[in-house]
C-alpha cells in the first residue's frame, strides 16, 4: 500500500489581472518522492511552489500537509535581510531537534564562512546561503526553485550530490537539463493551466510531451470533421429544413464553444540568426598570453587557435577568470604578456552575461529597433517588429512595454531576439542560457549547431555544453587554462574529473599584539591539528549510517537468498547484486570514515 502524501494540492486556480495563471493544478508528493515541476516561462510554475510552501494562497482549490511535516522552500530571490550573519540567517531555519553543526558545515561547503553581512552578498552568496538554510533542517519536503541560478559548476555538482544523499521529499523547477535528469524520478507538467503527471524522471518528459500534444491535435482535428459534418446536416438536412432537431443543434453549439474555449499550446520560439559576411579561416590565435590582477594571474602561458566554425565552451568556477579569458581572446582587452591575433572579417555580436545594456525605461519594441521606426532587418529582410516579437513568445500588447518590468525569462528572450537580428560571423555569449525555458534551450541549441560562424560560449550548463561545443577550455587553476576536444562530458573523460572550485585565498594574517622580539610560542599539537565542523558532524552521524547500511544489507541479502530469483527476474536479480555491493562499499567506507575520525579526536583531546 501506498504512503499516504505530505502534501497535496488538489484543483489549483488562480487568476492575476483577470486572466487564469493557473485553471486545475494538482500536486502529491510522498514521503521520499524526487519531482520535477516543467512548464515554460510564464506557465505559473513559480506561483504554484508557492502555493505549495503555503505563502500564496488560490482562488479555489485545497492544500493539505501532513500534520508536523516540516516544508522548506527555496525561492528564486531569498530575502537575507534583518541578519547579523549568513550563519544567523541559516541558523533561523533550523528547528528544535536539528543538528546545529549542520548550519555551519553547509555554509563552508559552500565556499561561505558564516561570518558575511548578508547585506554585502553578490547574487550568488545570497544563492548559497539560501540554499544553506533550507537543507540544514533536513526537512520532509524541499520545494526548489531554480536553486542552480547563480552558481557555478562546483557549486551545482556538490549540490546534486547533498540533495542525492538526503531521504526529503523533492519538488524542483530548473532550466539545467542534467540536473533535473540526475535529481527527478516523476515528472509534473504545468501546461496552459493544469497539471499532467509522469510517473518518470526528466529525461522521459520531452517523447512523452510530444506524444501528448500529437494527441491533442488529432482530437482537434476530428473535433473540427464532426463540427462540418453536423454544419452540413444543419444546412441540407431534410429533417433539418421541416424540423431542427434540438438535441443536435445543442450538440453543434457546444461542440463550436469547445473549439473557440480550446486552450492550444503556446506557439514556438523562431529562432533565426542573421549571418554576417563569412569571416578568414582563422578567427582567433593566442600566444602565450597572461594577465594579472593584483599580483593574481588569471591567464598564464595561454595559447591556442579558433578557427572558423568552431564551438569554444569556456568553463570554470566563479573568479576563475572565464569572462577576462574571453575578453582577451576578443580583443577587448589588452594582455599583459603574449600576442592575440584576430582574424579578417570579423564580425561579432556579444551576449552578455548580466542584461545590463537593456534599458529599463526603454519599450520592447524600441529596444529591438533602436527607436528607429517599426521594421527591423533579419538575415537582411525587413521584418515588421510585431512580427519579429512573435517569434520570441511577446504579444503585440507588449510593445510598448517597458523593459525593466519584464520578468528574467521575458528578459532573457529579449535579449537573445536583440543579438540575433544583428549581423554576425563570430557569436561570443556569456551565460546565455540563464532564465531560459527548456523549449528555448532546445531552439537555441539547434540554431548554434546550423550557424555558419564561429561561437565562443561560457556557460555552467552542462547539457547545453555536450550538445553545442566542439571543444572545451577549463580552468585548471592558478591561471592556467587547457583545451580539450569534445562537449562536458569528453572533457570530464579526458580530464579524469569535473571542474573543482577555486581555493578561497587566505585571510590576511592578523596584527601582531606582543612585540616582534618576543619569541613565539611553538604550537601544540591541538593547535596544528582540531576537528572541523564536517569532522564532528560526522562523528555523531557515522554510527546510524553505518546501523542503517547494515540493516540494509541484511534485507537485500535475504531477498537474494530467494532461490527462485534469478531465473524468475535475472534484470531484478542483477539490480539486487549491484544493490547489495554498493551498499557493502559504502558502509566500508562509512567505518573507515569513522575510524580515522574517531583516532583525530582521540589525538586532539590527548
Amino acid at each position: 500500500m501506498a504512503a499516504p502524501p505530505l502534501l497535496l494540492l488538489q484543483d489549483i486556480a488562480l487568476t492575476f489581472g483577470g486572466t487564469p495563471l493557473i485553471e486545475s493544478a494538482d500536486l502529491s508528493v510522498a514521503p521520499g518522492e524526487r519531482l520535477c515541476l516543467v512548464g515554460r516561462n510564464g506557465s505559473g510554475k513559480s506561483t504554484l511552489l508557492k502555493i505549495a510552501a503555503g505563502l500564496v494562497e488560490a482562488d479555489r482549490g485545497t492544500r493539505f500537509v501532513q500534520p508536523g511535516a516540516t516544508v522548506r522552500y527555496l525561492p528564486q530571490e531569498p530575502d537575507l535581510a534583518g541578519f547579523r550573519t549568513t550563519l544567523a540567517y541559516v541558523e533561523a531555519g533550523l528547528g528544535p531537534s536539528d543538528d546545529p553543526y549542520r548550519a555551519q558545515y553547509l555554509l563552508n561547503e559552500l565556499g561561505l564562512t558564516g561570518e558575511e553581512d548578508p547585506a554585502s552578498l553578490s547574487g550568488g552568496e545570497g544563492r548559497r546561503a539560501a540554499l544553506a538554510r533550507v537543507l540544514a533542517p533536513e526537512p520532509d519536503i524541499l520545494l526548489l526553485d531554480e536553486p542552480t541560478n547563480h552558481l557555478d559548476l562546483p557549486a551545482i555538482e556538490w549540490l546534486e550530490n547533498e540533495i542525492r544523499t538526503m531521504r526529503s521529499a523533492l519538488v524542483l523547477i530548473s532550466h539545467d537539463r542534467r540536473f533535473l535528469e540526475t535529481l527527478s524520478r516523476a515528472t509534473v507538467w504545468l501546461d496552459r493551466g493544469r497539471t499532467r503527471r509522469m510517473e518518470k524522471g526528466f529525461a522521459s518528459f520531452e517523447s512523452w510531451r510530444d506524444e501528448v500534444l500529437d494527441q491533442e491535435e488529432q482530437e482537434a482535428h476530428k473535433l473540427d470533421r464532426r463540427i462540418v459534418a453536423e454544419e452540413h446536416w444543419v444546412r441540407y438536412g431534410v429533417t433539418a429544413r421541416r424540423k431542427r432537431n434540438v438535441r443536435r443543434m445543442a450538440e453543434l453549439a457546444t461542440m463550436r464553444q469547445e473549439r473557440t474555449e480550446r486552450r492550444k499550446a503556446a506557439g514556438g520560439v523562431r529562432l533565426t540568426v542573421s549571418e554576417g559576411d563569412v569571416s578568414g579561416k582563422l578567427v582567433v590565435e593566442a600566444l602565450g598570453v597572461g594577465k594579472s590582477y593584483a599580483d593574481r594571474p588569471i591567464v598564464r602561458d595561454f595559447s591556442t587557435r579558433i578557427l572558423r566554425g568552431d564551438r569554444v565552451g569556456f568553463v570554470g568556477p566563479n573568479g576563475a577568470g572565464k569572462s577576462t579569458l574571453l575578453k582577451l581572446l576578443t580583443g577587448a582587452l589588452a594582455p599583459d604578456a603574449g600576442t592575440i591575433r584576430l582574424g579578417a572579417n570579423l564580425q561579432m555580436v556579444m551576449l552578455e552575461q548580466g542584461r545590463d545594456s537593456l534599458d529599463p525605461n526603454l519599450g520592447l519594441a524600441e529596444t529591438l529597433t533602436g527607436g528607429r521606426g517599426d521594421t527591423i532587418l533579419v538575415g537582411g529582410q525587413p521584418k515588421h517588429v510585431v512580427s519579429y516579437m512573435k517569434d520570441f513568445l511577446f504579444s503585440p500588447e507588449q510593445a510598448r512595454t517597458p523593459v525593466g518590468v519584464l520578468s528574467g525569462g521575458e528578459r532573457g528572450r529579449l535579449t537573445l531576439a536583440r543579438a540575433l537580428a544583428q549581423p554576425s560571423n563570430l557569436l561570443v555569449l556569456d551565460e546565455p542560457t540563464n532564465d531560459l525555458d527548456l523549449e528555448t534551450l532546445d531552439l537555441l541549441q539547434e540554431m548554434l549547431a546550423d550557424y555558419p560562424g564561429t561561437v565562443l560560449l561560457v556557460s555552467h550548463d552542462r547539457d547545453f555544453l555536450d550538445r553545442v561545443a566542439t571543444s572545451v577550455i577549463v580552468s585548471e587553476g592558478e591561471g592556467r587554462w587547457q583545451e580539450y576536444a569534445g562537449g562536458y562530458s569528453d572533457m570530464v573523460a579526458q580530464r579524469g574529473e569535473g571542474v573543482t572550485a577555486r581555493a578561497a585565498p587566505a585571510p590576511a594574517p592578523k596584527p601582531k599584539e606582543k612585540a616582534a622580539s618576543e619569541p613565539a610560542p611553538a604550537p601544540s599539537p591541538t593547535a596544528r591539528r582540531k576537528l572541523s565542523f564536517k569532522d564532528k558532524h560526522a562523528l555523531e552521524t557515522l554510527p546510524a549510517t553505518m546501523d542503517r547500511l547494515t540493516t540494509e544489507i541484511a534485507r537485500l541479502q535475504e531477498k537474494m537468498a530467494d532461490t527462485s530469483l534469478y531465473t524468475r527476474d535475472p534484470a531484478g536479480f542483477a539490480k539486487l547484486s549491484d544493490a547489495i555491493a554498493k551498499a557493502q562499499a559504502d558502509l566500508h567506507h562509512a567505518e573507515e570514515e569513522w575510524l580515522r575520525l574517531e583516532m583525530l579526536r582521540e589525538e586532539v583531546e590527548g
